[in-house]
C-alpha cells in the first residue's frame, strides 16, 4: 500500500504536547500561519529558578495568545 503523501509532506509521530506545538509551528513558519491558543481560567505556577527550594509566580491566563508566522527575506 502507498503512502498518500511524500514522505517531506508527513509529520512525525509526537508524544508530548510540547513536541506537536514545535511540530505545528515549525510546519507552519514561511506561511503566513497564526496559530490560536485560548485559556479560560488557566494557572499556571511559574518556577523562579530550577531546583527543590524555589518561588513561583501564579499566573492566571484568560483570553486568546495569538502566535503568528512570516519568512523574513
Amino acid at each position: 500500500m502507498a503512502d498518500a503523501e511524500p514522505t517531506e509532506e508527513r509529520i512525525d509521530e509526537t508524544t508530548t504536547w510540547p513536541d506537536l506545538a514545535i511540530s505545528l509551528y515549525d510546519r507552519l513558519t514561511g506561511r503566513g500561519a497564526e496559530i490560536i491558543y485560548e485559556f479560560e481560567d488557566m494557572e499556571v505556577e511559574v518556577p523562579s529558578g530550577t531546583g527543590e527550594d524555589v518561588e513561583h509566580a501564579r499566573w492566571r491566563l484568560d483570553g486568546e495568545l495569538r502566535v503568528s508566522t512570516e519568512e523574513r527575506d
